[in-house]
């Protein structure tokens, strides 16, 4: 799944790991979401829209 995670985090000027840390992931798992390698439960693509102010499918697309 495509998703815009590392624009809105660079946007930030967060690293993986502090955007790990205020998800409760791990940076393994950041990286893996970012690298298209892992598509996040539902409430973890929750968790993340909530956090950047936008809507999930402002921010994966299938």
């Amino acid at each position: 799944m495509k998703n815009k995670l590392k624009v809105l985090r660079a946007e930030r000027g967060w690293s993986q790991a502090i955007l790990g840390e205020k998800l409760d992931v791990s940076r393994q798992s950041i990286n893996a979401i970012e690298g298209q390698r892992y598509d996040p439960s539902l409430p973890l693509a929750f968790k993340i829209a909530k956090l950047f102010g936008q809507k999930i499918e402002d921010i994966f697309e299938d």
